[in-house]
């Protein structure tokens, strides 16, 4: 099987800074501090990642790919080859990306605060269902759950299993994207969880992964199955939705007019 017959058309909304942000986040490391080699290794991790699942990418991503392994090479030069025109005192080749991650990183808070806010406001006026109709915490969804996340830990379990088998002997690789689809929907009961990475403990080729996770995928944009995850890096668990979920999730919300 060619995973490159499949073609995955996933909404990307998060462009190359939050990329960028989701790494340092995730290294528990201050704006300030980054190190660019480090940090350009792990960004073109994943955009090899992306390639190898053939998820088209913005431009944006390719541009911020180059300007890292330009600022990469500037910071292994001595300061005497430095090029002229960046040999100011005290330049510091990182600092355009650091303000730049620093003031993007500023409105996407703000975004993310007034976003609360709308939500807080729309609930003076909603419809309140009885507190039993409706669980205290509401489950990660794909939009939630970043697309950083699920590739991180797609490469996680791409990695392990590369260096638990052998490729020495060749195998048939005897699965298609929509072969996945059908089993993880006959083998999964409505409400059915499952950890992330038992979904591949049965896998036998690196083929057989990709295409797994690339069903996966799919099935999320087809709101067939629901991602879950406490925290930032915590245990990732697929559940397939149930179709009251499904149909409460599609039903209109009701609300209440002031009255005149």
């Amino acid at each position: 099987m060619e995973t490159n017959d499949y073609k995955v058309q996933l909404e990307i909304f998060e462009g190359p800074l939050d990329l960028l942000l989701y790494l340092i986040k995730k290294d528990e490391l201050d704006i300030h501090a980054i190190s660019i080699e480090r940090i350009t290794k792990q960004y073109l991790d994943y955009i090899n990642t992306f390639k190898l699942l053939n998820i088209d990418l913005a431009s944006e991503f390719i541009v911020m790919a180059a300007n890292l392994m330009y600022l990469k090479s500037r910071t292994l030069l001595p300061r005497t080859e430095q090029p002229p025109e960046e040999d100011a005192e005290d330049d510091d080749p990182r600092w355009e990306l650091i303000r730049q991650l620093i003031e993007y990183k500023k409105f996407k808070d703000a975004a993310g605060f007034l976003s609360i806010r709308e939500l807080e406001q729309q609930g003076h006026f909603a419809h309140q269902p009885d507190p039993g109709d409706k669980p205290e915490t509401e489950p990660a969804t794909l939009a939630e759950v970043s697309i950083f996340d699920l590739i991180r830990a797609f490469q996680n379990v791409l990695k392990r299993f590369e260096e638990s088998h052998d490729f020495g002997d060749i195998v048939d690789d005897r699965f298609t994207v929509s072969d996945k689809i059908d089993f993880l929907l006959g083998h999964f009961l409505p409400g059915q969880a499952i950890t992330f990475d038992a979904l591949f403990q049965t896998a036998t080729t690196k083929s057989e992964v990709i295409v797994t996770f690339l069903a996966v995928l799919e099935l999320m944009k087809l709101n067939q199955f629901v991602v879950r995850q406490d925290h930032l890096l915590a245990a990732i668990t697929v559940e397939r939705r149930t179709a009251i979920d499904m149909e409460h999730e599609d039903a209109p919300e009701e609300t209440e007019t002031l009255p005149a």
